[in-house]
């Protein structure tokens, strides 16, 4: 047997006891993201909405809204819905078209949801959001304004991105970062991702007949990420990368996140009641709203690696020093969002870094002491303050 075997299969038995802990229930949670993706909204051949699934998953919201819960939707579909009303050929849209099949679709999206929420009593709200929506301090605090004021006024707001003016530049790339971002922007408690598989599998469940659900995933390490395509590849097994980068997100800004299947009707209602899914635990100390918003940066500009030593130093509550980083990647600036790795390359948090990338590549692995002769000038003695520094769980 591999190596690489061995691990995974010894990866997947620790999962296997952890998921022996307690599963959470979705009616102990109080704000609940739901994200609902274009595959399961838009019948891909007929190019139409699938309005009776769409009915169902209505009543399964407004039975959340009537027991007190707050809801938002994420959901795609605009561009799908509007390439079938502008007839467009099916082959990849250029970008012109993908913005002018939003432009339609956004407004056909809108109204399904409206009336389907309406059938059901529950009033919607349309909100659309750019990545500096979120990247940006200011928007961010703005948008973040907005989704509560409708939560106060018990509506649901219901969440794309504004493709019609999204470039391949400026966009989030999935609406699964968009919801873990959205989820800490309204500091939800609990991410509801549905999708066409019904969590995460120790392989890919199509390629391996031996491939297991895990149940339950208490942290995301290096392991985990692997087993949806690999830390710090573009590679994926189904888009469940994409997945685990917005467990990430999530989670580190203090909410839970379930991976549940979207194929069948009234799919809430069927993680309640026992369905197979996937949930990816919290840390139980909430981050603050400041840190919140540095943990679910989705542009991070570089990363740090760090040595065993300063891992140890973060997880005691101190700054991060230029002699525990062995390795600087990246184009970034003072200010930017970094990820921070361990030996063993899982992310271990994130970051506002305090120095351009020459100058934390020259004082990288140096004493504080020495960066005034390296770089030339007094700065901080801090790669990274703790006061700008987010750590995953665990």
């Amino acid at each position: 047997m591999s190596s690489h075997s061995t691990t995974a299969d010894s990866t997947a038995a620790a999962l296997s006891a952890a998921s022996l802990t307690a599963v959470p229930q979705i009616a102990s949670f109080r704000r609940i993201v739901v994200k609902v993706g274009s595959a399961l909204l838009v019948d891909s051949a007929r190019g139409a909405l699938r309005h009776a699934w769409l009915a169902a998953l209505a009543e399964d919201v407004a039975a959340l809204h009537r027991e007190g819960k707050e809801v938002l939707v994420v959901s795609s579909g605009a561009i799908a819905l509007g390439r079938n009303l502008l007839k467009m050929p099916k082959r990849p849209l250029k970008l012109e078209e993908s913005q002018a099949a939003a432009a339609i679709g956004q407004i056909a999206l809108a109204r399904s949801w409206s009336e389907a929420l309406a059938h059901e009593g529950v009033t919607a709200g349309q909100i659309l959001l750019t990545l500096g929506d979120t990247e940006e301090r200011r928007r961010y605090l703005n948008a973040r304004s907005t989704i509560n004021k409708l939560l106060e006024l018990k509506a649901v707001p219901v969440i794309n991105e504004n493709d019609t003016v999204a470039t391949s530049e400026i966009r989030y790339g999935d609406n699964d970062r968009l919801a873990a971002r959205v989820a800490g922007m309204a500091s939800a408690d609990l991410l509801i991702l549905l999708s066409d598989i019904d969590g995460l599998y120790t392989a890919p469940p199509n390629d391996d007949p031996n491939a297991a659900l895990i149940p339950v995933v208490p942290r995301i390490t290096a392991e985990v990420e692997a087993m949806a395509g690999g830390a710090g590849t573009e590679l994926s097994r189904g888009g469940m990368k994409t997945k685990i980068e917005a467990g990430k997100i999530a989670t580190t800004a203090g909410a839970h996140m379930v991976i549940g299947s979207g194929k069948v009707k009234n799919p809430i209602r069927a993680i309640e009641t026992g369905a197979r899914c996937t949930w990816f635990l919290a840390p139980a100390n909430p981050v603050a709203s400041r840190k919140r918003w540095i943990a679910g940066s989705l542009e991070p500009r570089g990363v740090l690696h760090l040595d065993a030593g300063a891992v140890a130093a973060l997880r005691r509550g101190s700054s991060l020093l230029p002699a525990g980083v062995k390795k600087v990647e990246g184009e970034f600036t003072r200010g930017d969002a970094v990820v921070l790795r361990g030996p063993d390359g899982a992310e271990i948090g994130r970051g506002l870094v305090a120095y351009d990338h020459d100058h934390a590549e020259r004082i990288r692995g140096r004493s504080s002491d020495e960066i005034a002769t390296i770089t030339g000038f007094e700065g901080r003695s801090a790669m990274v303050h703790r006061d700008d520094l987010v750590l995953g769980g665990g």
